[in-house]
């Protein structure tokens, strides 16, 4: 039985998460939480105490009931509170109104290849022509050209113009970025130009942080110095530093592919790392001293904290800074048979400072990680003892080298098996995380992660002493004269050269993998909010099955799984019979989908096919969530399975004219009639009527010429290669003569059905 006084706040810490994930998908409309927070702790407070006076058999039970109800309900009320959209004040309310807006710099800047991307903290808008206090996020991009500066946290900007809200996704099944924006208090976006906004001064929200990120800038400058491989700069600097904005996608994919891209993010690994390194060394030279575990623990703090403030303060170092700040904390203590109830203190900590942090996907894998690992890692690794199997084959007779060779290779392989035990528990723990949001699992983690963790850390030690030894020859370079800097720089260009080398084996043995390995990835597996929690708790009724060996929990895990095979089933029932036409909305280009179940065909009637990158962030969400297979990809019509036909137009043949009419294509799927225009058409075109028409190209249409050769009902698309002047004068042309119309860049992907029988 679990003593649950022991454990507090693993009860505590899941239901605040429950009433803070209950509002984040329910409490739109619900009224003023605090009060009813406040009186219901009020009530759990005097049940408390009144059990304990009169020790009624039940009250405790009523009592912690009580206290629990209160807890959830306190978590829903920290993100109302937190929720900066119902202030009064805020950005939203004042919609297009905005004439201009100031706004502060408060976020990192992502360098991207042709844009700059922040996010801005606004102080104050101009409607009307007064100036009016406001609040509010706006992610911005800026063109990454000559002239332009990246953006430095605690910039003031004057923006000419308002932002606007941020879009819904465009596609089916595309990442809801705008979501993602909302957990963080981001409900706008904007594209500034660079004549849109004027710099007027300096005034970080921060200065703890400013002055924490220009000392990362000035660590990652030490890199760019001494590595100079790119590929291997960009990785030394995410696995130092976590900045990863020269990681190339070729790198992204590999390290995806192979399940190691944790790695690339300061997190949980860095810091356990330098904390173990540091425990070692005090333990080495100082293990004796008198009041050892006090100091010892107040002196990693100091350095974890350090690191922290070095690496730019981000959320995921944050994170597992405070994590393991509570486990030197109950190590200090004496208190290490607590982890669990101390990482749930940790959680509970973060959850209250900042609610939304429960849908952060690293705050969710960091913990279900480290959970994992404390409960499941210590019981697989008990399944073999390998140092004992090996120990156990020494015989007396046996020559010394024979002895130890047998003692050394126990030692090795005992230290392989707990590597891969770790690795085992902490992907049990994110198996379900990874196939939600991220579509697939690598069954190659092991073979990755076995190599590359091992290396990656060494890799981790040599950066940071490289970055050490250059803050030491800085000092003394200051102090010496202007002679000694040469020789001063010897030894970091020496460990230069090592760190360069290891992170060179490191990225080879990880695009090795990824090259031998690639048909070791599950990928294209999509599994909804609901089945992710059927999955959790099948593993969990797995793991208590093994350590209790009571049946009840096996039935349970057999009545999850085939919940889940039923979820899975009533999905595969309801898109088998779905039909659908769909105009994608794809920067710059023409795609359209043909939908039947899970079968799809995609056309392109450019005559250039979409690149990887178009594929993967607008097509794949969708086929990922139907579940398609083999879809089919066609360009300009050439293979396309579509009956489709050109319309002829006398006017194309006549020389005289300088403009000629271009190709109408009209398709024909199930009853659809789709018509495709490129260029102008004229009255002289072969009437058509048709159901859909889609305008490509800034096509040169007038109203009536639509009515008289495509119907006078017809629904116009404009679809993404059409510019937004053209779509603007179009389309109140087109909505003034009666027609329906859609922008595809506007309001995303156009969906139909195509007329069931009879219609």
């Amino acid at each position: 039985m679990i003593s649950w006084a022991t454990f507090p706040f693993v009860r505590y810490t899941p239901v605040l998460i429950v009433g803070i994930v209950a509002y984040l998908n329910l409490g739109a409309g619900w009224p003023e939480l605090w009060p009813y927070a406040a009186g219901l702790a009020a009530v759990a407070v005097a049940l408390v105490a009144w059990g304990v006076r009169r020790r009624t058999p039940g009250a405790a039970d009523v009592a912690g009931a009580v206290a629990l109800l209160a807890i959830g309900l306190l978590g829903a009320t920290l993100t109302q509170r937190a929720t900066e959209s119902r202030r009064a004040d805020h950005l939203y309310r004042f919609a297009d109104a905005v004439e201009s807006y100031q706004a502060v710099v408060d976020d990192y800047t992502v360098v991207r290849a042709a844009t700059f991307a922040t996010t801005l903290r606004v102080q104050a808008v101009r409607v009307a022509g007064q100036w009016r206090v406001a609040r509010g996020g706006v992610r911005v991009s800026l063109p990454r050209v000559a002239g332009v500066p990246q953006p430095r946290y605690g910039e003031v900007w004057l923006i000419r113009g308002h932002p606007d809200l941020s879009k819904a996704p465009l596609n089916p099944g595309e990442f809801d970025y705008r979501r993602y924006l909302e957990y963080r208090q981001v409900y706008h976006q904007q594209y500034i130009h660079p004549d849109q906004y004027r710099l007027l001064r300096l005034e970080p929200p921060s200065v703890l942080v400013a002055i924490s990120m220009r000392a990362a800038e000035q660590l990652d400058g030490v890199f760019r110095h001494y590595i100079k491989s790119k590929r291997e700069y960009a990785i030394a600097s995410a696995l130092v530093l976590g900045i990863k904005d020269d990681v190339d996608l070729a790198t992204k994919q590999a390290y995806t592919n192979t399940g190691t891209t944790h790695i690339m993010a300061v997190s949980g690994l860095q810091v356990g790392l330098l904390f173990a390194a540091m425990s070692l060394v005090l333990r080495a030279l100082f293990g004796r001293v008198r009041g050892f575990r006090l100091w010892s623990a107040l002196v990693g703090l100091a350095v974890i904290w350090s690191y922290a403030f070095l690496t730019g303060l981000s959320a995921s170092v944050l994170r597992a800074t405070v994590m393991f700040t509570l486990i030197i904390i109950g190590r200090a203590a004496g208190r290490q048979d607590m982890i669990f109830n101390t990482l749930a203190v940790a959680a509970f900590g973060l959850l209250v400072y900042n609610p939304f942090m429960v849908a952060d996907v690293g705050f969710q894998l960091s913990f279900l990680a480290v959970l994992s690992i404390v409960y499941l890692q210590p019981r697989v690794a008990r399944v073999f003892d390998v140092e004992a199997y090996f120990y156990a084959r020494r015989r007396p007779w046996q020559p010394k080298m024979v002895q130890w060779s047998w003692r050394g290779s126990g030692w090795f392989l005992d230290k392989v098996w707990q590597a891969t035990a770790l690795s085992l528990a902490a992907q049990v723990a994110t198996f379900g995380l990874g196939l939600f949001y991220f579509h697939q699992f690598p069954l190659s983690f092991l073979f990755s992660n076995l190599v590359a963790v091992p290396i990656s850390s060494g890799a981790v030690y040599v950066g940071l002493g490289l970055l050490v030894l250059k803050g030491l020859a800085a000092a003394l370079g200051a102090l010496l004269p202007a002679g000694a800097d040469w020789w001063l720089d010897l030894l970091p260009r020496f460990v230069a050269w090592v760190f360069e080398d290891m992170v060179w084996l490191f990225n080879e043995y990880i695009f090795w993998v990824s090259r031998v390995m690639s048909d070791w990835v599950i990928r294209e597996i999509h599994v909804s909010a609901l089945q992710t929690v059927l999955l959790f708790g099948l593993i969990g009724a797995l793991l208590a099955w093994f350590n209790t060996r009571r049946l009840g929990w096996l039935r349970g895990a057999t009545g999850l799984l085939l919940l889940y095979a039923g979820t899975r089933v009533t999905e595969a029932l309801a898109v088998a019979p779905t039909e659908e036409f769909i105009v994608y909305s794809i920067p710059r280009r023409s795609a359209v989908g043909f939908w039947q179940g899970a079968a799809a065909e995609f056309v392109t009637p450019d005559s250039v096919a979409l690149n990887e990158t178009e594929r993967t962030y607008r097509l794949l969400p969708g086929l990922i969530q139907r579940q398609a297979r083999h879809p089919t990809y066609s360009v300009g019509w050439r293979n396309s399975r579509i009956p489709v036909r050109r319309l002829p137009d006398p006017d194309s043949a006549n020389e005289q004219l300088f403009l000629k009419p271009g190709p109408v294509v009209v398709a024909q799927w199930r009853g659809l009639r789709i018509g495709f225009v490129s260029n102008r058409i004229s009255t002289a075109t072969q009437a058509s009527p048709v159901d859909v028409l889609v305008l490509r190209r800034n096509a040169r249409v007038k109203p009536e010429t639509v009515a008289a050769v495509f119907g006078p009902r017809v629904q116009v698309v404009f679809d993404s290669s059409c510019k937004i002047w053209y779509v603007a004068r179009q389309d109140s042309s087109l909505r003034a003569h009666g027609f329906r119309t859609w922008d595809v860049t506007a309001r995303g992907a156009y969906r139909r059905q195509p007329p069931r029988a009879g219609q």
